[in-house]
């Protein structure tokens, strides 16, 4: 268990490392008001996600504790989207519309409500 525990912690590492510096060199490279960095980020983890499932599934044997370290450490920690867009692909291929599409307005408005209440509620203490 103590094992599991520090690959995983060791995988999340590493992808909030890699986020923190492609996201930072992206955003200095192209210099704007828009969050590019960010955005960024989000896109190509979507990618490498959706990429690395299906050559995992497809092409790899690859065992679920190592999917656990690639998927929920990495990637969780690179970037929390990668996941909400898989889950979400899933849904749609499911055909399940109406969950898909509460999973995508659940997530960013109560999410965007959420931030915008604790800003307030630190502001006000």
């Amino acid at each position: 268990m103590w094992q599991k525990i520090l690959f995983l912690s060791l995988s999340g590492a590493f992808g909030t490392l890699a986020r923190y510096w492609l996201s930072g060199v992206i955003q200095k490279l192209i210099s704007t008001e828009f969050p590019l960095g960010t955005a960024a980020i989000n896109i190509i983890g979507c990618l490498f996600f959706g990429f690395f499932w299906a050559f995992m599934e497809n092409r790899l044997s690859v065992s679920g504790q190592m999917r656990t370290f690639v998927f929920i450490g990495f990637f969780g920690a690179f970037t929390t989207f990668s996941s909400f867009a898989f889950e979400t692909s899933q849904l749609l291929n499911e055909s399940q519309w109406l969950w898909a599409s509460v999973n995508i307005l659940f997530q960013n408005l109560i999410g965007i409500t959420g931030l915008i209440t604790g800003l307030t509620i630190g502001k006000l203490l």
